[in-house]
């Protein structure tokens, strides 16, 4: 099968082929201001069939979800259940018709039971003038719990249960909704072994009663051992189905990246210089666990892990923003503690945050005070001249992002997210740091500035910056890093060399793939 092919979707299941799909979708699209998150994506899902939905992050997996639950509308195509084509005006309208997700973070009332949270909207009345019967409530959320075999106290409240007590709250929800189709998004990636494995249990009691589910892991291990067919998305649109009995790890693997890494990224010819930074043994209780590595001077090192790997949660500790890290940290050779972000700056070390909305600009400041922010110490608070230097510094690094704006005292709020983007990099720039981390630099950003990002990164190394990149875009990651570091549930898995750094590789040690571990990505 070629990789760059984009085959018809076929029934996955050949015991299914005879019978009707209960969700079919076809020729399904979403977009975003212009930014095409699912085009022309079409599936179907039988009773009983739990199909494994498979995609690297950005695949379009999310808003696929979030279409099918009516959280999203599509912009074309259709989605047909029952035979019967609908449309989900709201999350409610998608529950009442049979089609329910659990997330990875569950949403409930943390001060209600869990009876209440089961019924909460719906619940059944009794007598006149009308009353909330709770005897009922409860009465029937235990008969869920049975029916699960799962021991739970109805009347416990939800902030005192576990991750996977919750999940099991919310499958008990969609069976008190007669669910035809349930979507397990990440279930599992918060839960135990012991917990992992009673999910399972479940979900096999869910399939002979014939629900329908979509599963969504990056864990291949849990794929094949809960889910009988796959749906691959690539970059928004469907890619294959099939059984998983008919195919192997590493070939889902190549299907999920399907494409090969073209010069598209400017990546700087640049002589690496001395050790700049070095990590040794950073630890965390709960995010991360003896994480090692170093960034030369001129160097890009890129991160790469799917969701929930840690590479965010590493990178915060090294800006100080967290507390209850242990660990070493070295900088041109000597021995620094950051355990603040005023500590990380002195240090000439910058962090551009994923989250450029709350964590990264302040969307009501002019562009003007957002770049120069991190530096009034430096241009003065009320000196003379203080204005003339503000414009000549943002002017300075606008234009070598190419910031596109009316003028330097329009509000950040103002701009679109790619020029947001880019005001948050001047900001950290301004600072002149030493090692800058670029976390997520170019996510939501539209492709001319997401070309423009990448030719400052080549920039940057240049001029002796040395840079770490979290991306998950793995062509990004690819194209611009010298080396990858790639995460396994917050620990490192491996380190490759750019040379060696081929997309099968990189996902697969993302993934903790057998296949990987087997030497078959070769």
């Amino acid at each position: 099968m070629s990789l760059s092919t984009v085959t018809s979707p076929t029934p996955p299941v050949q015991a299914a082929a005879a019978r009707a799909p209960v969700l079919a979708l076809h020729g399904l699209s979403k977009r975003f201001q212009g930014v095409v998150a699912l085009d022309d994506v079409g599936f179907t899902l039988h009773a009983g069939e739990v199909m494994a939905l498979i995609g690297e992050n950005g695949a379009g997996k999310s808003t696929l979800v979030k279409t099918l639950t009516g959280i999203y509308q599509p912009d074309g195509g259709s989605i047909v259940l029952d035979g019967e084509a609908v449309r989900f005006a709201s999350p409610q309208a998608a529950m009442r018709a049979g089609v329910t997700a659990v997330h990875q973070e569950t949403v409930m009332f943390d001060e209600l039971t869990v009876a209440e949270n089961i019924y909460v909207g719906r619940q059944p009345l009794t007598g006149f003038p009308p009353r909330v019967d709770w005897a009922r409530i409860e009465r029937e959320a235990e008969q869920l719990f049975a029916r699960l075999e799962v021991e739970l106290p109805v009347r416990a409240k939800v902030k005192d249960l576990s991750v996977a007590q919750r999940h099991f709250v919310e499958i008990a929800r969609a069976l008190s909704q007669q669910a035809r189709v349930v979507i397990m998004d990440e279930p599992t990636a918060s839960l135990s072994q012991r917990e992992i494995r009673e999910l399972y249990r479940i979900i096999a009691q869910l399939r002979a009663a014939g629900t329908a589910i979509i599963f969504i892991s990056h864990k291949f291990d849990e794929i094949f051992e809960v889910a009988d067919s796959y749906t691959v998305l690539r970059d928004g649109r469907f890619v294959t189905s099939g059984a998983l009995a008919d195919i192997r790890e590493a070939e889902l693997v190549a299907l999920m990246v399907g494409r090969s890494i073209e010069q598209v990224y400017p990546k700087a010819d640049v002589a690496l210089g001395p050790a700049l930074l070095e990590v040794s043994h950073l630890s965390h209780p709960t995010e991360f666990d003896d994480v090692s590595f170093s960034v030369r001077q001129g160097e890009v090192v890129g991160f790469y892990g799917l969701v929930g790997a840690g590479r965010s949660e590493v990178m915060q500790a090294l800006f100080g923003l967290t507390s209850g890290v242990r660990g070493n940290v070295t900088l041109a050779g000597q021995p620094v503690t950051i355990t603040n972000p005023c500590q990380a700056i002195a240090h000439g070390i910058a962090y551009v945050p994923e989250d450029r909305q709350h964590q990264g600009a302040h969307l009501t400041l002019p562009i003007l005070h957002n770049i120069t922010l991190p530096i009034l110490s430096k241009i003065g608070f009320f000196l003379a001249g203080r204005r003339r230097r503000e414009h000549a510094i943002a002017r300075h690094f606008s234009e070598q992002l190419e910031l596109k704006a009316a003028h330097f005292d329009q509000h950040t709020g103002e701009l679109s997210g790619g020029n947001q983007q880019k005001v948050v990099l001047a900001k950290w720039l301004a600072t002149e740091p030493k090692v800058i981390i670029l976390d997520e630099p170019t996510k939501g950003i539209d492709i001319g500035s997401k070309a423009a990002v990448h030719r400052f990164i080549s920039e940057l190394v240049q001029q002796g910056l040395s840079v770490i990149l979290v991306s998950s875009e793995l062509p990004e990651v690819l194209g611009l890093s010298d080396r990858v570091v790639v995460m396994h549930h917050g620990r490192i898995a491996k380190v490759f060399g750019r040379a060696e750094a081929t997309p099968e590789r990189v996902v697969a040690a993302a993934s903790g793939s057998v296949a990987f571990e087997e030497g078959e990505l070769v």
